[in-house]
C-alpha cells in the first residue's frame, strides 16, 4: 500500500492507502453524461453497463511525482476531485488525475485505468471544512500539446457538474469510503475533445475559503515494443 504525505492546514499528514476506486460516469446532468459517453464512443469506447460505475485499480498507481511514464502516444489526463479516508476514518478532499490509456480503453475501460499512474496533488482539505459549499468549488486543467510551450485550457467547471460526493460514496458496497481507501470522483468534459498531451496542469479552487489545490506533471512516452 502506498504511504503518501499530504499537506493540510494543520501540518503534514501521512496516509496509507490500500484501496483505490475510480468512479466513472458521475455527471449530475444525465444529458451531459450521455454527451461524455458519446464523446468516448467516437474513439471506440463501449458504453457503461450502469451509471455511475466504480472501477477498482491498484492503490500503488497513486503518485505525487512530477513525471510519469506511459507506453505509447494514446494516453491523457482528467482532473478529478479526490476523496481519501485516513486510518481514523476522517475524510479529506484533494485533486487527482485519472490518467488513462485511450487506445486500451476501446477494448476495456477497467484495464485502461489500471495501466497508467494516477497523479495526485500533495495538498488536501478537511472534507468537513468544505462539504457545505462543495458545489461552488471549481475544477480546471490545462495541457501542453504537440510542440507548443503554451498552456491550452482543457477543462473548466464547477463541481455542480458531478454527482454530490457523499452520494457517490454511499454508492459503494460499504455505503461509505472505508478507512484507508481513496476515490477519484469523476470529471468534466474536455474542451475541444479528449486528446493526449505531454504536460498536464490542474487545479481545484475554493472561492469561499480562498484557497486552491494545484498539481502539474509531465508525461514520458515509452516506445511500444512488439
Amino acid at each position: 500500500m502506498p504511504d503518501l504525505t499530504f499537506e493540510t492546514t494543520t501540518g503534514a499528514l501521512d496516509i496509507s492507502i490500500d484501496l483505490l476506486i475510480v468512479a466513472g460516469w458521475t455527471g449530475r446532468d444525465a444529458a451531459k453524461v450521455q454527451h461524455h459517453i458519446d464523446e468516448l464512443a467516437e474513439i471506440g469506447v463501449q458504453p457503461p453497463s450502469q451509471v455511475p460505475l466504480y472501477y477498482r485499480v491498484g492503490a500503488g498507481l497513486l503518485t505525487q511525482a512530477p513525471q510519469i511514464s506511459v507506453v505509447g502516444p494514446d494516453t491523457s489526463g482528467e482532473a478529478e476531485p479526490f476523496v481519501v479516508s485516513d486510518a481514523a476514518g476522517r475524510l479529506w478532499l484533494g485533486l487527482a488525475s485519472d490518467h488513462t490509456d485511450r487506445a486500451l480503453e476501446t477494448l476495456s475501460v477497467a484495464k485502461s485505468k489500471q495501466v497508467c499512474p494516477k497523479p495526485v496533488a500533495a495538498k488536501i482539505w478537511s472534507f468537513d471544512q468544505v462539504s457545505a459549499h462543495l458545489d461552488e468549488l471549481m475544477l480546471t486543467s490545462e495541457i501542453k500539446e504537440n510542440d507548443s510551450d503554451d498552456w491550452t485550457p482543457y477543462q473548466s467547471g464547477a463541481l455542480t457538474a458531478i454527482r454530490p460526493l457523499r452520494e457517490l460514496m454511499r454508492g459503494l458496497p460499504e455505503e461509505k469510503l472505508p478507512a484507508g481507501a481513496a476515490m477519484l470522483c469523476g470529471t468534466i468534459p474536455a474542451i475541444g475533445g479528449i486528446r493526449p498531451a505531454r504536460s498536464f496542469r490542474m487545479s481545484l479552487t475554493d472561492p469561499v475559503l480562498g484557497t486552491t489545490i494545484t498539481h502539474e506533471y509531465h508525461v514520458t512516452e515509452l516506445p511500444v515494443i512488439a
